[in-house]
């Protein structure tokens, strides 16, 4: 299985990995998910099931939702929907390769970082399954808040979750990747 020690050479600076590489990586290891799992302290990515479940939501304590999927079929929250209780944002993307996600790569990282500065927050970040937009907002938010690579944040992710960002927004992610590494 590759790895990012294996995509890197040592003493040298961490590269962008090829969206070929990137996919050989997620590919790797199991290939099923849960409908909800902790990724990062108070961080959580999940499915429409969970999502559309507020006894569940309130079970794992949620006080924010990020919907990536908002509007769309199945994945229909709302402020309405989970009440006073919950924090709601919505973000309307759809999962195809040609969605330009990265328009909400900094607006949804500063979602996620306010929301787990406050005290007891709980934030879940969900989409229709669980494994390609939900989980590529959330590793843009690992890159830009914890200043994590992308191969870096990928393996955190995957310590507790399978994911599988489709190939456009691998893509996204790996300009993403390069734009914060010019900022260094």
């Amino acid at each position: 299985m590759a790895t990012m020690n294996t995509l890197q050479q040592s003493n040298v600076s961490p590269v962008t990995p090829s969206v070929k590489g990137l996919v050989s990586i997620l590919y790797g290891g199991k290939r099923f998910g849960n409908h909800v799992d902790e990724v990062w302290p108070n961080l959580f990515i999940g499915d429409m099931s969970v999502a559309n479940d507020r006894y569940s939501l309130w079970k794992l304590g949620v006080t924010h939702v990020l919907n990536v999927a908002h509007g769309r079929m199945h994945c229909q929250g709302s402020r309405d929907f989970y009440g006073s209780a919950v924090d709601y944002y919505g973000v309307p993307a759809d999962d195809s390769p040609s969605f330009d996600l990265s328009r909400y790569f900094f607006p949804s990282a500063e979602y996620i970082q306010s929301a787990l500065d406050t005290a007891g927050a709980r934030v879940f970040v969900h989409c229709a399954v669980g494994v390609s937009r939900s989980a590529s907002l959330v590793l843009a938010y690992l890159m830009i808040h914890h200043h994590y690579t992308l191969l870096e944040a990928v393996d955190k992710v995957k310590e507790r979750r399978w994911i599988f960002p489709n190939r456009g927004f691998l893509k996204q992610l790996c300009a993403l990747d390069m734009k914060l590494r010019h900022r260094e």
